[in-house]
């Protein structure tokens, strides 16, 4: 096992830690370890809402959740002689759930979840069409997931770090700032906000103190998407054996990382769609001198997905065109196109005895695939949705018989406002 350089302990909360890691972007951040090119190390993440979402059957604790904790991230991790310029090259060795034989209390010890997010609360790809709070949990047993609350599932995960990168320089962190306030201008009262502005409260900022900790939490990114340094990209091949090469923007290029899946589908359309767990990430470092310039990665990281994925041979896929539910024509509108075909999936679901909010949870947690299928022919953008039909242990085919029922099973938990 590599050496442990960010330990956690799991009766204690985030900020009680004897290492204490971060919840905002900002060069000015203190690394919490330094690592060499070159060297395998591991470190343990927490959960992304730090223990606040309980393995039950309310969904309570999903309406109510504090989004200006999130995310809790492990780091940042300076490594020697980095500098803006260079590319960092990070290998996922290895990631799972905390090791334990029996559910424990915390998401990622044998057990995690999937949220449905509130409209007042965060919201989701579907918001519109599910505005209320929904959970389900899942339980583990080795790399396969079920759930009480969604019956006739079961499914191999694919575990992967949700959240993972490098500090902005503060020309990156000021333009950041300036862009999203820009996009918030234009609709200051949208709920959910169109971007999600500084916030001192619940910020986390490692070993800052005193008027450097006021200084930072003023001015620090939120960690909610992602952007050139990598950040919340919720990419759900990032798996082990995958190697990524970030662009580094700050001297030690401090790379932080957390927001654990056990699985997810593309998109997380749910907002908390994956599989959330705490659990531990083995990684290794090096550079490419020079690399930012060398192969003309300023911005944006770029990865080898790892190649020891589920291997899931049936789907049954579904597509969706860039017209609304109201019957609007809209002009290549590839995510209207998307979210059509997610809303032609749950509903075929459906059929079989799942509630939408059940479907919609399965096409979240689920390692289903998302595609944009065609982008230029006029005026209709397609996007697919492909579904394992492996997962379910009944036959989810059209068939002249038509569909059976599931057995009867707990319904996912809601939380009204």
């Amino acid at each position: 096992m590599p050496e442990v350089v960010f330990p956690l302990d799991s009766t204690k909360k985030f900020p009680d830690q004897q290492l204490v890691g971060h919840n905002r972007w900002h060069p000015d951040i203190p690394p919490v370890a330094t690592v060499s090119p070159g060297q395998s190390f591991r470190v343990h993440c927490r959960e992304w809402f730090d223990g606040e979402i309980h393995n039950d059957d309310s969904a309570m604790d999903v309406r109510d959740a504090p989004l200006s904790i999130v995310h809790a991230l492990s780091g940042p991790f300076a490594v020697q002689g980095a500098e803006p310029g260079d590319l960092l090259v990070v290998d996922i060795l290895d990631v799972g759930p905390i090791p334990q034989e029996d559910s424990g209390p915390l998401a990622g010890q044998g057990w995690g979840y999937t949220g449905i997010f509130a409209r007042q609360n965060g919201g989701g790809f579907l918001t519109d069409y599910f505005p209320d709070a929904y959970k389900a949990v899942w339980d583990f047993r080795g790399q396969t997931a079920s759930s009480r609350h969604v019956p006739g599932v079961t499914f191999t995960g694919m575990v992967h770090p949700g959240l993972m990168g490098v500090a902005p320089s503060a020309a990156l962190l000021a333009k950041w700032n300036q862009r999203e306030s820009a996009l918030r201008a234009t609709d200051p009262d949208r709920v959910p906000p169109l971007s999600l502005p500084p916030l001192p409260q619940d910020a986390i900022l490692g070993s800052l103190t005193g008027a450097d900790f006021d200084r930072v939490a003023s001015e620090a990114a939120r960690t909610a998407p992602p952007r050139e340094n990598g950040g919340n990209q919720d990419i759900k091949n990032l798996t082990k054996g995958s190697r990524v090469f970030y662009p580094v923007y700050v001297p030690g290029a401090n790379l932080s990382v957390g927001d654990l899946h056990f699985s997810q589908g593309d998109g997380e359309i749910t907002f908390c769609g994956a599989i959330e767990m705490g659990g531990f990430v083995d990684l290794h470092v090096d550079l490419i001198k020079g690399g930012m310039d060398k192969y003309g990665v300023s911005e944006n990281a770029i990865f080898l997905p790892g190649n020891n994925n589920p291997q899931y041979c049936q789907w049954l896929a579904f597509s969706g065109i860039s017209v609304t539910t109201d019957g609007e024509q809209r002009y290549l509108d590839s995510q209207l196109a998307f979210q059509r075909a997610c809303l032609h999936a749950i509903d075929y679901l459906t059929r079989f005895g799942y509630s939408p909010e059940q479907a919609y949870l399965i096409l979240g947690a689920v390692p289903i695939e998302g595609r944009f299928s065609g982008v230029v022919d006029i005026p209709n953008a397609c996007a697919t949705v492909y579904i394992p039909t492996e997962i379910f242990d009944f036959d989810v085919r059209p068939s002249a018989s038509g569909p059976t029922k599931i057995k009867p099973g707990r319904g996912a938990p809601t939380a009204s406002f």
